[in-house]
């Protein structure tokens, strides 16, 4: 079996595309986005592509494809389209796949049925991302323990923006969680520049110890 993850975050608009995309150029991975909400703007496949250098080829379609930026299941509810998560299953791909979710974990699908209750059912290792400012403390433990209520394994965390020693070392003490490295501002969001930051903050061999 290849070498797969699943990437969540404790919030929406936290930075886990950026990280996702960093990632997949690491692992030489294929990408994929089971659900897209909002079309309008660029995606978030078309951002992993264009940051992560990323050929189209290995940038998977999405199962579904939403018009209006929300929560899925009220997006599919405004596009009359039902989402059946039953038909959700990561596709098979030669290498390496990176799954990105939407949004945090209890983001709902469909009125029953949450982004988590997917993760749980797949079992792949989940890598979490979460920010480093004000407030992450209850946002990363509370995410943590969903997780954990559901048995998704944790791969490890992802930290991202500016340095805040305390605030992730205190997560990874009482979250019983590794820190996989902080993914940093970029001077500039450009595919170079997160290259640049990837390699210096993190170890590839973290990222290949792990097959589901």
């Amino acid at each position: 079996m290849n070498l797969r993850f699943v990437i969540s975050g404790t919030d929406t608009g936290i930075g886990k595309t950026v990280f996702a995309a960093a990632l997949t150029h690491a692992l030489q991975a294929s990408y994929w986005k089971p659900v897209q909400s909002g079309l309008e703007e660029e995606t978030d496949s078309e951002t992993v592509e264009r940051l992560g250098g990323v050929p189209r080829a290995r940038i998977l379609p999405e199962a579904y494809r939403l018009k209006i930026p929300a929560s899925p299941h009220l997006s599919a509810r405004l596009d009359n389209v039902t989402i059946d998560p039953t038909l959700l299953q990561p596709p098979e791909t030669k290498g390496p796949l990176v799954i990105e979710g939407a949004g945090g974990l209890l983001v709902p699908l469909t009125d029953r049925f949450l982004f988590a209750d997917i993760f749980a059912h797949w079992q792949i290792p989940l890598i979490l991302c979460a920010r480093t400012a004000l407030g992450t403390i209850n946002h990363t433990l509370l995410s943590l323990e969903a997780l954990r209520l559901r048995s998704i394994p944790v791969h490890g965390l992802v930290f991202i923006g500016d340095e805040s020693a305390e605030n992730e070392r205190i997560i990874t003490d009482i979250g019983g969680v590794r820190a996989l490295g902080r993914l940093p501002r970029l001077p500039e969001m450009t595919a170079g520049a997160l290259h640049q930051a990837f390699a210096q903050q993190f170890n590839p061999a973290d990222f290949l110890e792990v097959t589901a």
